[in-house]
C-alpha cells in the first residue's frame, strides 16, 4: 500500500497549544475516506496505515491486547491505582508491581511525561510501558507538550527495545481530567508524527479505547485530520 506524502509543520493555536498542520496531501491511498472512518466507527473500529505501520484505532479493554507491550497511564509512584492503571496491575499480576518498586528505589518517582517498562506479568503482553500523563490545570502548565511526550517517549522505548506492536490507552483523560477531544488530536498528532519521522521496528499501534465516548471522540480527530 502507498504510504501519503503528507508534511506536518509545527504551530500554535490561539491558545498557545502546540500542533501539526499536514500538507502536501496529493497521495492519500494510506488513509482510510471520511466515508470509511464513519462506516468503522459504528464497527468499534478504525484502521488506516503511516509509513507502513498499521494504526488502529479500537473501542475495547486494553488487558486484553496481545501487542508485545500495552502502555500504562500510570502515577509517578508507579505503585498502581484506579482506572487503566489498576486494570492492568490487576490482570498483570504482582510481577508488574515488583519491578515497578524496583524502578522507583533505583531512580525515584517517574516524571510526567516520561516512561519505563517492566514486564507483562500474566498480561498477554509481554512487557508494560508505563508512562506518566499531566493533570489538567486548563492548559496553563503544557499539559499539551507533555501528553505528547507521554506517547513519544513510550514509542521511542519501545523501538530501542525492538517491540513491533504497541497498545495505547487515552492518556490523562480519566482521573487527570484532560478533556477528551483534546486528548485525542494531541495523542494522535504526536504518533502520527512520531512514526513518520522515525525508521523503526514497530508494525502496529492501537489506541484501545475503553468506553463509546472515547472511541468517537478519537475516530473524530482523525476524521478532522483527514479533513
Amino acid at each position: 500500500m502507498e504510504t501519503s506524502s503528507l508534511a506536518a509543520v509545527g504551530f500554535l493555536d490561539s491558545k498557545g497549544m502546540a500542533g501539526y498542520h499536514y500538507s502536501n496531501r496529493e497521495k492519500w491511498s494510506a488513509w482510510p475516506s471520511t466515508v470509511a472512518i464513519r462506516e468503522n466507527m459504528e464497527k468499534d473500529s478504525v484502521t488506516t496505515t503511516i509509513n507502513g505501520v498499521k494504526l488502529s484505532l479500537i473501542k475495547g479493554d486494553i488487558t486484553q491486547q496481545d501487542t508485545d507491550a500495552i502502555v500504562n497511564a500510570a502515577n509517578p509512584g508507579l505503585m498502581g491505582g484506579g482506572g487503566v492503571d489498576g486494570a492492568i496491575h490487576r490482570a498483570g499480576g504482582p510481577a508488574i508491581l515488583e519491578e515497578c518498586k524496583q524502578i522507583v528505589a533505583s531512580q525515584g518517582r517517574l516524571p510526567t511525561g516520561k516512561a519505563v517498562m517492566t514486564t507483562g506479568g500474566n498480561l498477554k503482553a509481554r512487557h508494560v510501558i508505563h508512562t506518566v500523563g499531566p493533570v489538567w490545570h486548563g492548559e496553563n502548565r503544557k499539559e499539551a507538550e507533555l501528553l505528547a511526550s507521554a506517547y513519544e517517549e513510550s514509542l521511542k522505548l519501545a523501538a530501542a527495545n525492538h517491540l513491533n506492536s504497541i497498545s495505547f490507552p487515552s492518556i490523562s483523560t480519566g482521573a487527570y481530567g484532560y478533556p477528551v477531544d483534546a486528548a485525542a488530536e494531541v495523542a494522535l498528532e504526536a504518533v502520527i508524527s512520531f512514526l513518520r519521522k522515525e525508521v523503526i521496528a514497530i508494525r502496529e499501534v492501537d489506541f484501545v479505547l475503553f468506553d463509546s465516548a472515547t472511541f468517537r471522540a478519537y475516530s473524530s480527530a482523525l476524521e478532522e485530520m483527514l479533513g
